[in-house]
C-alpha cells in the first residue's frame, strides 16, 4: 500500500503542476517540468532529510514515469479538469495528504523519532506544492493568508505516526492519515478557515482602554 500511495501522490502532485502551468499559459516543456518537480520534489527532500543518497527518485525510472505521463494527461485533456484553479486546489490537498502520510511513515521505518517522523511527514507533503508555485510566481500556499495547509498536514502526519507505533499497522496509519489530513484540509477550504493574524496594535489598544477608564474615574 505504501507504494501504490506513493505513486498515487506523484500523479495527484504532478496533475496540479501540469494544471499550474496549463493556467498560466505555459509550454509543453514547461509544463513537463512543473509537472515532474511537483510530483518529485517532496519525496526527494525527503531522502535528503534522511540521508538516502541519491534519491530514491533517482534509482528507477517509476516515480518519473508516472509524473510523465501524468503531465502528458493533463497537457492532452485539461479542458475535462473542469475549473482549473479549483481542481488544483483540490489536486494539491489530495497530493498534500498522501505524501503527508506516507513520508512520515518513510522516516518512522528509518528510525527517526516520533516528533521527527511527522515534521518529515509535513515537510514530504508540502515541499513539491511550494516548488510549484515558487516556479511560477506565486505565493505559496503555506503562508497565504487565509490558507491553513500545514496544520491538517501536522494533524495527518501525527495520526500516522502514533497508529503505527501503537501498532495498530501501517495500512490503517496510511488510511488514517491520509483521510483526516484530505479531509481537515478540504473542511478548510470549504469553511474558509484560517489561522488567527496578529493584532495590528494590541498594546495601544489596552493603552487606550486604560486611559479612558481613569479618565472615568
Amino acid at each position: 500500500m505504501l507504494t501504490a500511495l506513493n505513486y498515487l501522490g506523484i500523479a495527484a502532485f504532478a496533475a496540479s503542476g501540469a494544471l499550474m502551468g496549463v493556467r498560466k499559459r505555459l509550454d509543453a516543456f514547461a509544463i513537463w517540468t512543473l509537472a515532474v518537480l511537483t510530483g518529485l520534489g517532496g519525496g526527494i527532500a525527503r531522502d535528503v532529510m534522511l540521508g538516502v543518497t541519491p534519491p530514491l527518485s533517482f534509482k528507477g525510472w517509476e516515480n518519473l514515469t508516472v509524473a510523465t505521463a501524468t503531465a502528458a494527461v493533463v497537457f492532452f485533456f485539461h479542458p475535462q479538469f473542469g475549473a482549473v484553479r479549483r481542481t488544483v486546489d483540490v489536486l494539491d490537498a489530495f497530493g498534500v495528504a498522501l505524501f503527508t502520510s506516507t513520508g512520515a511513515l518513510v522516516a518512522l521505518h528509518s528510525g527517526t523519532s516520533l516528533f521527527a517522523a511527522a515534521l518529515i511527514g509535513v515537510t514530504t507533503g508540502l515541499g513539491g506544492g511550494i516548488l510549484r508555485d515558487v516556479l511560477v510566481n506565486e505565493v505559496p500556499l503555506l503562508i497565504q493568508s487565509g490558507e491553513m495547509v500545514a496544520i491538517p498536514a501536522l494533524a495527518g502526519a501525527g495520526l500516522t505516526v502514533a497508529i503505527d507505533d501503537l501498532g495498530g499497522g501501517q495500512d490503517w496509519a496510511l488510511v488514517v492519515g491520509t483521510a483526516v489530513a484530505f479531509g481537515f484540509r478540504m473542511l478548510v477550504m470549504w469553511r474558509g478557515w484560517s489561522a488567527p493574524q496578529a493584532p495590528s496594535d494590541l498594546w495601544g489598544t489596552v493603552a487606550a482602554r486604560v486611559r479612558r477608564g481613569g479618565r472615568r474615574r
